[in-house]
């Protein structure tokens, strides 16, 4: 446990911003499920709805480093081909 006010101030910023870290992080991945699921069941209306979320959330993961960029795009264009094919 740290004795000095300053480290005692740090250690409550450092557990806040891993928390809202760790959240936009479960967002994204579970706006990616999400989507898959309606890929699959077919409902094209949602997996588009959903699609443009992901980009949005997944802009944000990458601008505060959670998500390298290369990575993001990755997972935008498959997302995105997929709901391309649905008919």
């Amino acid at each position: 446990m740290p004795n000095i006010k300053s480290s005692k101030k740090a250690v409550k910023v450092i557990a806040k911003k891993t928390a809202n870290n760790h959240e936009l992080k479960m967002r994204v991945s579970n706006l990616i499920k999400n989507c898959e699921k309606a890929i699959t069941a077919g409902d094209n209306a949602k997996a588009k709805e959903l699609l443009k979320d992901i980009q949005k959330y997944i802009d944000k993961a990458v601008s505060k480093g959670l998500i390298k960029e290369n990575t993001a795009d990755r997972q935008k264009s498959r997302l995105t081909e997929k709901v391309k094919k649905m008919k």
